[in-house]
């Protein structure tokens, strides 16, 4: 009696190879565009819920900023004047008033809470703003 020797195809049992070399060096492209753009954006642009009373006028140009710094401690700043929430949501109705397509600038200070934040942001839905832009790197 002959033993003959089985001889297995190895090509059979090995899985066919995917080569992920592209798929890699897209994702390092699309990494380092974010890391390159991302130091630039200076602004964020916030939409705000919708007030009672809704118009839509055109931005203002060449007019005062509505600005509005919330610093570390918490403590809200209208153009230069530090005020209460009360007093804020006041002067605020009066300058939607006075200029209705006004978009308020918001500076907050990164130590500050976010509640305090919010509550601007509240504040500014109240008296009637659509939007508010987030100044993230103030010069």
């Amino acid at each position: 009696m002959r033993r003959t020797r089985k001889q297995y195809d190895d090509s059979a049992l090995e899985e066919p190879l995917i080569n992920l070399t592209p798929l890699i060096d897209v994702v390092f492209v699309v990494l380092i565009t974010f890391m390159l753009i991302a130091p630039v954006l200076n602004l964020d642009h916030v939409e705000l819920a919708a007030s009672g009373e809704r118009q839509k006028e055109s931005s203002a140009t060449n007019e005062q900023l509505l600005l509005i710094l919330v610093k570390a401690d918490n403590t809200i700043w209208f153009q230069g004047v530090p005020l209460s929430y009360k007093q804020l949501a006041e002067k605020l109705k009066l300058e939607k008033k006075r200029h209705p397509g006004q978009i308020p600038q918001v500076i907050q200070d990164y130590r500050a809470q976010f509640g305090t934040y919010q509550s601007v942001k509240n504040t500014l839905e109240s008296c009637g703003f659509d939007q508010m832009d987030v100044v993230l790197k103030p010069n």
